[in-house]
């Protein structure tokens, strides 16, 4: 890891599984990723040069608060930001498995070449992420949607028993707020390690309020 990534916690890279070998693996991604970034917009191209606490940290931070879980859809998974490195940090662990959902073929294809290459327990599903409904643990998206229309992505999954954990920015509590008017949930937040002014968001018991 960088220089700048000192700060994180102690322990931050052997609880997330970042091993040699899946740190290779992290180092492919990113260079598929610039390259193919070139002609599709996955990521602003800028924030390449802070891949790893910009992309990656931000990405596998949801392994340090949530160490345990093996199952996962990441929603509007665009660039596989936080579902191909959670399927890399994942790839040895029995019984894990990454949802990539995402409804832009082209998107897609840079997804499936990324799993296909590196062999990871994953799969990309070319379709919007409320027409499916997986039975995974947790149900997770960055830079997707505001929270209120997130949440109708995600409800086919909290009914299949899922939680979830959201990677959001600094107008969370506004976004908590609008989604309270259609939605009732329990959620905690907790500070970004990646960014002082981001926080994640951790939801279960979704509900529409007024029912269906």
């Amino acid at each position: 890891m960088p220089p700048e990534t000192a700060a994180l916690p102690a322990g931050f890279v052997e609880r997330v599984g970042l091993t040699p070998e899946r740190k290779r693996d992290v180092a492919v991604f990113r260079e598929r990723l610039a390259a193919v970034n070139q002609q599709v917009n996955l990521v602003g191209a800028s924030t390449l040069d802070a891949f790893w606490t910009r992309h990656f940290v931000d990405s596998a931070q949801l392994l340090w608060f949530s160490p345990k879980t093996l199952t996962w859809a990441d929603l509007g998974s665009g660039a596989g930001l936080p579902g191909l490195v959670l399927a890399i940090l994942l790839k040895d662990r029995p019984g894990a498995h990454v949802h990539l959902i995402e409804s832009m073929a082209k998107r897609c294809r840079f997804l499936t070449e990324v799993v296909d290459t590196l062999g990871l327990p994953a799969t990309v599903h070319n379709v919007r992420a409320e027409e499916l409904r997986l039975s995974v643990e947790v149900v997770t998206a960055r830079a997707c949607a505001r929270l209120p229309r997130l949440l109708g992505f995600a409800e086919p999954y909290f009914d299949l028993g899922a939680r979830a954990v959201f990677l959001k920015g600094a107008g969370l509590d506004t976004e908590l707020a609008e989604a309270r008017l259609r939605w009732r949930f329990e959620a905690e937040t907790v500070t970004s390690l990646s960014d002082a002014r981001g926080r994640l968001v951790f939801m279960r018991g979704l509900a529409r309020v007024g029912g269906r």
